[in-house]
């Protein structure tokens, strides 16, 4: 069942899902340059400019025209943000400081109604601090990358959009981060188990778990996950005619927007959803989807 282009309404709130070789030949095959301040694995991600979009023509217009965009360089994190390292937030101290939220909005910690589900690896049950935190909101992302570069004096922060895609796909107009075809064994995705919902961070690493025998589902620069387990949240604000009018340079969305951009598919979704050039979109202070975490970034 495809999940594109539909509209879903949860305790009066609405998110929207418009889901519907010269650098990466070296890259994927060479051991990533990783940066650790004590907040988990990030990889470098080069300068260097990558065509954008639908090359495949398979996609929807909001993911048309390609289009060159020239990135500087950054370092992606390894994993989406995981119960464990939210958790780290959430009992700091620091997870109260106004200052690091959004319209000094602090999200009430009790309104996260994922934490305390077992089936869906909420952060306050046992032996979940491996799987991706689920039901944070653009403003909670925000807050964690805010309260990491306070923590570390480095800046972390979430990718634009052209820095999520280049770090899902480099630079050889891939369809999916490992390649052009996919199954079961790349990607958590809609039917991968029971009963949907995110796996441990970094299953697809292209060995054998328990009864799942994996492919390796990275990313050329060693991203993991970048394709379902999760959507993850861009820092972009969302327009559909964004492509068309893009700058070269470091585009980072337009000024306004009712929506954020949100990327790479979930675990309740199909293949055609976790394209790397697929967009998607929601509005920024929805909690309550249990299908959305989230990846940071980390400027040089």
């Amino acid at each position: 069942m495809r999940r594109s282009g539909f509209l879903i309404a949860i305790a009066g709130l609405s998110l929207v899902f418009f889901a519907g070789q010269s650098e990466s030949a070296s890259t994927g095959s060479a051991s990533p340059k990783v940066v650790n301040d004590g907040h988990g694995d990030y990889l470098y991600v080069p300068a260097g400019s990558f065509k954008m979009g639908d090359n495949f023509g398979d996609g929807l217009p909001r993911e048309r025209p390609v289009h060159t965009v020239d990135i500087d360089a950054f370092y992606v994190g390894k994993f989406e943000i995981t119960n464990g390292e939210w958790k780290a937030f959430r009992d700091d101290p620091g997870y109260d400081d106004a200052t690091l939220w959004p319209g000094n909005r602090v999200m009430p910690k009790n309104q996260g109604q994922y934490w305390m589900q077992a089936q869906n690896h909420g952060g306050g049950t046992p032996g979940t601090e491996n799987f991706p935190v689920l039901g944070v909101n653009w403003d909670g992302a925000v807050a964690y990358c805010n309260w990491i570069s306070k923590k570390t004096g480095k800046k972390y922060r979430l990718p634009t959009e052209a820095e999520w895609e280049k770090a899902a796909r480099g630079t050889d107009q891939r369809r999916y981060p490992w390649g052009n075809t996919i199954d079961h064994s790349y990607a958590n995705y809609v039917g991968a188990q029971k009963f949907d919902t995110g796996m441990v961070v970094g299953t697809y690493d292209g060995k054998k778990h328990g009864d799942l025998e994996t492919h390796d589902g990275s990313s050329p620069y060693g991203a993991a996950d970048m394709a379902g387990n999760v959507m993850e949240w861009c820092s972009d604000w969302y327009s559909l005619n964004y492509y068309a009018v893009s700058p070269v340079k470091n585009p980072k969305g337009p000024a306004t927007g009712a929506y954020k951009v949100l990327r790479g598919g979930t675990f309740f979704e199909e293949p055609f959803d976790l394209r790397t050039y697929a967009r998607s979109a929601a509005w920024p202070s929805l909690q309550s989807h249990r299908m959305i975490g989230f990846r940071a970034v980390r400027e040089p």
